[in-house]
């Protein structure tokens, strides 16, 4: 908890010195140039840097900072920008990471909308609970050390490394509403056991984590998990979209609709792996004004579904999305789905999920030459696997069976929240959520602080 408020109160900083430094050059107002008594029309380039700086007693110091550079143009689609940059570097002293850069332009290839991405998101912890939701059951005594049953702090997770390329290219039909999208990206992803020694560098002997099997372990040696996918692989994904968008603005919405339905498939000759595999993807996403341009009320509707072949183990977390701008695309569960229910606890075959909002700007001011509101946002999410993995559990020891599975156990995994956000001329948003899962065979609770509204 102390990390997450040494990173909050740096945030804040970081936040009111770079209105200063972009506010210090004022242009003069043009006669074709808008104003209001909260807002300011903005042109050109204009910068959010912040430091990342937090501590993880498991991870160790995070270090690093992100920048977004937003270009609007001549101001005239403002809040909405012409292209955006966003770079991030951070890392944690025992290894893990995110080492990002996010371009999204329209003035790259004239009437269509390119959206590229270039990652590393090494994890030395990646979180692992098995598959088919409550199906897989959860225990928190065996990763809490003050419990006479403890295991390890480690029992639920695996070292991943994550590195993923792509490129969406997004035009229009028409009236600029609908749009279609293709897209092609590369995913390298690496598997293997939790690094012991990296994590235990520096600890004393009482706070060393033990030597034991993990969950990832036990499904090797029973099968679950088969031998072939052990190490992860690599494979290329292609992509075609529609998308239906009459949002006002991106950022942050006032009204409008946001649907899309996605088809995302890994051929077998551009991948290692022993098939391939073919993803349906449909997400509607609707932004209702209850008062103007204060309190409004949002929600998001996914599904993903497999439509042929099989998927290996270590794509199961993935949601494919027509485009995105965030690092991790993923669940169910955590900061991107289900916020407060353990990161990847709900992953499937297919899954569905629900997000719902009531966001509140209750203040807005000009600072430094930049705009500026302060949020509140109240929200329930709620998920489940709906087209179930197939587990098989003929090698598992029967006197343990019930403890790792219980079938038919699946249902809603659901969680509540709220937030605030401090957002700069709309689009540069740092957000701080605290979710609280409602069933404990999905954790506790749940605090993110990262960039944006959730979608």
């Amino acid at each position: 908890m102390k990390s997450i408020l040494v990173t909050f109160l740096i945030l804040l900083f970081a936040f009111s010195v770079t209105a200063q430094e972009t506010g210090k050059k004022k242009n003069k107002k043009s006669k074709k140039e808008k104003t209001t008594k909260t807002s300011k029309i903005k042109k050109g380039w204009n910068l959010g840097a912040l430091p990342v700086v937090s501590f993880d007693s498991d991870l160790g110091f995070q270090f690093g900072a992100l920048m977004n550079l937003y270009d609007y143009g001549d101001g005239s689609k403002y809040p909405n920008f012409e292209q955006s940059l966003y770079v991030e570097a951070s890392y944690f002293t025992r290894g893990s990471g995110i080492f990002r850069i996010n371009y999204d332009t329209r003035k790259l290839i004239k009437g269509v909308r390119v959206y590229a991405d270039l990652s590393y998101m090494p994890d030395q912890i990646y979180a692992f609970y098995g598959f088919n939701g409550y199906d897989a059951v959860y225990h928190s005594a065996w990763i809490d050390k003050n419990d006479p049953g403890y295991v390890t702090k480690v029992f639920y997770r695996y070292k991943r490394k994550f590195f993923r390329a792509k490129v969406d290219f997004r035009g229009n039909f028409g009236n600029g509403k609908l749009h279609w999208v293709l897209g092609a990206g590369l995913y390298s992803i690496n598997v293997s056991n939790v690094n012991l020694a990296k994590l235990n560098k520096g600890k004393s002997a009482a706070d060393m984590l033990p030597d034991t099997a993990t969950l990832y372990d036990k499904y090797l040696s029973w099968g679950v998990i088969p031998q072939n996918e052990r190490n992860g692989g690599t494979f290329t994904i292609l992509k075609t979209a529609f998308e239906y968008d009459s949002r006002d603005n991106e950022a942050n919405p006032n009204k409008g609709i946001w649907f899309s339905t996605v088809l995302a498939g890994a051929p077998r000759f551009l991948s290692n792996m022993n098939k391939g595999f073919l993803k349906l993807s449909i997400t509607q996403r609707q932004y209702i004004t209850l008062f103007k341009n204060t309190l409004f009320f949002d929600y998001r509707l996914g599904a993903q579904f497999t439509l042929a072949g099989s998927s290996p183990f270590y794509i199961s977390p993935l949601i494919f999305y027509a485009h995105s701008t965030k690092a991790y695309n993923e669940g169910l569960g955590g900061s991107s789905t289900l916020r407060g229910v353990l990161r990847n606890r709900v992953i499937g075959k297919g899954i569905a999920y629900g997000n719902f909002e009531l966001r509140w700007k209750f203040v807005k001011f000009t600072l430094a030459n930049q705009n500026f509101y302060l949020g509140i946002n109240t929200f329930f999410d709620s998920g489940m696997v709906i087209q179930k993995s197939v587990v098989n559990t003929t090698n598992v020891p029967p006197a343990v069976l019930s403890e790792y599975f219980k079938t038919g156990a699946e249902k809603l995994h659901s969680s509540v929240g709220i937030g605030l956000k401090i957002a700069m001329n709309e689009n540069f948003i740092v957000s701080v959520d605290y979710g609280k899962a409602l069933n404990a065979q999905d954790g506790t609770h749940g605090i993110y602080i990262g960039l944006n509204y959730l979608f």
